[in-house]
């Protein structure tokens, strides 16, 4: 069957945005978008008229095997791989009907995110397209150490990179410094050196795969830049020096604004470890400022919220656009950076991120247009992956229904 929406607002996730355009899907692929589409016939055509169409969106930093719940590492420590399992697949889903069609997992105990990705794959399930670490590698005693596999020195993190990318991890997740959940570790300090950063960089390129590192602290980030690394995550305390070196080796930023400001607002709750309050108020303003001068200069930016830390729920991407937006970013660029810049950051835009002739048809319907209303990210009517329907009004099967 031929699919045809017309009569809608297109952003194509590169820039470019189309009035009373249309997109034509046909086995599980675009066929055509624009002019060319507006022309062609289909099988099934929908009037969208008042509505938007977006690309899937990616979420580039997530933990499917957390819920946002006060306290992870404690929910962490009573999990079996069982039940991780059935976690991973219940926020999965509440991810897909937000709109976000592919995630990148960084982090998950027992590598369980990789087994998960591999039954969405196998269609065992309906979930998002899942890009996944396994388990981070820290240093002994490291942040995020409860979930992670530890290694000190270059000849340890190289094994532990082997091992990682043998049980089938798509990128490998790195910790440069320390970070606010972990108690007893400074958000500034650096970790796993330069030189153990670049064993495990070097592996994941010969095996064709990316790298991702934790990286909250100044000298930190600039070692895993240095080291090669291909996503910096958070990079709370940049200074100009930092983001110049950035640009100079094309590193891409995951602002995750989201994490510190869920937690500063949910201070007061009393269920949040204080030391992990602490962190976070002492980190809100300058990891706001650091993205602010980050745009502006230029760095490459894709989105991600490290959904599953305190109170920052699975399905709420939209919070971190709309913290983008609030510190600067313009919304079409920050449709970019969940979309298309995204993908190239995983080197999968040749396939998907994109609402171009040949790609994978992921992409969502919203009510309103977002440069006349943020909100709009809110506001999804439909989901749709590999051009089938997933999620909204008129789906009347369950996402699990296969």
């Amino acid at each position: 069957m031929t699919l045809k929406w017309e009569n809608i607002t297109l952003y194509t996730g590169t820039g470019e945005k189309l009035t009373q355009s249309a997109i034509v899907v046909e086995d599980g692929k675009i066929v055509a978008t624009g002019q060319e589409a507006v022309k062609m016939a289909a099988s099934k055509t929908i009037d969208g008229k008042g509505k938007t169409i977006l690309p899937g969106l990616f979420d580039m930093h997530i933990h499917l095997g957390m819920d946002g719940v006060a306290d992870p590492f404690a929910e962490m420590a009573k999990e079996t791989q069982a039940s991780s399992a059935y976690r991973h697949q219940a926020n999965a889903v509440k991810q897909l009907q937000s709109g976000v069609t592919s995630v990148r997992n960084l982090g998950s105990k027992w590598h369980v995110d990789l087994a998960y990705r591999n039954a969405v794959n196998a269609g065992l399930l309906t979930g998002p397209t899942v890009y996944g670490s396994g388990q981070p590698i820290v240093m002994t005693g490291g942040h995020g150490y409860p979930m992670a596999s530890e290694a000190d020195g270059e000849d340890e993190v190289r094994k532990a990179a082997r091992q990682t990318l043998k049980q089938g991890a798509d990128v490998l997740k790195l910790m440069a410094t320390g970070g606010v959940m972990t108690p007893g570790v400074d958000p500034g300090s650096p970790q796993l050196s330069e030189k153990e950063m670049r064993a495990a960089v070097e592996e994941a390129l010969h095996a064709g795969k990316t790298t991702a590192s934790h990286a909250q602290g100044t000298q930190g980030i600039q070692n895993a830049v240095r080291a090669g690394i291909t996503t910096i995550e958070h990079g709370i305390f940049l200074d100009d020096e930092t983001i110049e070196l950035m640009i100079e080796y094309g590193t891409v930023l995951v602002p995750t604004l989201a994490a510190p400001y869920y937690i500063v607002q949910n201070a007061d709750s009393g269920a949040i470890p204080p030391h992990a309050v602490k962190k976070a108020i002492f980190c809100l303003d300058a990891h706001q400022e650091s993205f602010r001068k980050a745009v502006k200069a230029g760095v490459k930016i894709a989105a991600g919220t490290d959904a599953g830390t305190p109170f920052n729920l699975h399905g709420d991407f939209a919070k971190e656009l709309e913290l983008m937006h609030e510190c600067g970013m313009p919304i079409r660029d920050i449709i970019t950076s969940a979309t298309y810049q995204a993908a190239s950051a995983l080197n999968v835009q040749d396939q998907t991120g994109s609402l171009e002739k040949g790609k994978v048809a992921d992409f969502i319907v919203l009510s309103e247009d977002p440069e006349d209303n943020i909100s709009a990210f809110r506001s999804v009517d439909a989901v749709y992956k590999g051009g089938t329907l997933v999620h909204g009004h008129s789906n009347r099967e369950s996402v699990y229904t296969k």
